[in-house]
């Protein structure tokens, strides 16, 4: 269906798109490659909303949070909105503070209209060309990505790409979770992040270092707890209003749980699959005054986000421990995660 009420903000109108199987429906939209709704089946045969969500498209484009959309070329921050390689500067768009990138500047992907390449009721496949410069980064990219809903009540995101230059490229999708199915606070959600180290950062957000142990802080989610039991609870948190920190995971591979994610009425479950090094667990801590679903605002911390990816900074730093995030010419980025619901 496509939207001729309301532009989007290249003047164009918004295509919407909805894929689903076995019961469990994702809607999106070629604005960003959003993510719009995601409905659960649940044990009472009702379904269960577990995205947050604007209240219309207005919403959509004047909200700043990222709500659920593909986020690139670079997802997370880079430090001084510069990157370095082989002897050469690239001065990326700076737009968080003035200084730093963030998700790919202003203009990133989650900003931009992607070509629909492919649709059946199961999938749909995502295009998008960008240029030599764009966002800062160098050379052209030729990009694609796969949104499937399989059996099992799981979602899966497929990415391949090719550059003709050297650049850096890490991708996610920035979906905001709140698996209880109504507006409301989601720091009593049990949380499980198969991870023994986390990245730490300073107090504009950026790692002063490599990863460090979660042994003895409020980042060990080894095993599952409640996330209000350590919130705020040192200054690393304090730092960021709670939790925006990326976590280095043990065994990054599809078949590996990365993490675990229960509701507080404890019904539903989602696990992550991803074979990307780190996540990025954000616990929605600057989402107030976000519009919503339901009409008005949400505050802090009503929605979460656990985002794959690369660790933060990573495209200057090569001796960190994770694969090389630079694509050169004639390689394929390759990416994959996935979300799988289980009804309790």
């Amino acid at each position: 269906m496509t939207d001729t009420t309301v532009m989007a903000p290249d003047g164009k109108p918004v295509t919407y798109l909805r894929i689903e199987n076995d019961g469990l429906q994702l809607e999106l939209m070629d604005w960003g490659a959003t993510w719009l709704s995601c409905l659960v089946p649940m044990k009472d045969r009702s379904r269960r909303e577990v995205l947050l969500g604007c209240h219309d498209l207005q919403g959509w484009f004047a909200q700043k949070s990222y709500l659920n959309a593909t986020v690139g070329r670079y997802a997370n921050r880079i430090k001084d909105a510069k990157i370095a390689r082989d002897g050469k500067v690239y001065a990326l768009d700076a737009n968080q503070g003035g200084k730093h990138q963030l998700h790919g500047g202003a203009g990133g992907f989650s900003h931009q209209r992607w070509t629909i390449l492919e649709k059946s009721r199961e999938h749909v496949r995502f295009g998008i060309l960008s240029a030599d410069g764009d966002q800062g980064f160098p050379g052209n990219l030729n990009l694609r990505v796969i949104y499937r809903v399989l059996p099992g009540q799981r979602i899966q995101m497929e990415c391949e790409g090719e550059v003709d230059a050297l650049s850096p490229l890490g991708l996610t999708n920035h979906a905001y979770f709140n698996l209880n199915g109504v507006k409301g606070d989601i720091r009593q959600h049990r949380l499980q992040i198969a991870a023994a180290r986390y990245m730490p950062i300073d107090a504009e957000m950026i790692p002063p270092g490599p990863p460090v142990g979660v042994e003895g802080t409020s980042f060990d989610f080894r095993t599952q707890h409640v996330i209000g039991e350590r919130f705020l609870a040192d200054e690393q948190q304090k730092l960021a209003g709670g939790y925006d920190h990326s976590f280095l995971l043990d065994d990054a591979r599809m078949d590996v749980v990365a993490s675990v994610l229960n509701s507080a009425d404890d019904k539903l479950e989602m696990r992550l699959y991803t074979d990307s090094p780190a996540v990025q667990f954000y616990s929605g801590n600057f989402l107030a005054g976000t519009n919503s679903r339901e009409g008005g605002q949400y505050a802090a911390c009503e929605g979460l986000c656990l985002e794959p990816g690369f660790l933060p900074d990573s495209p200057n730093h090569p001796e960190w421990p994770q694969p090389d995030c630079w694509l050169a010419p004639g390689q394929v980025y390759r990416q994959t995660m996935a979300w799988e619901f289980v009804a309790k």
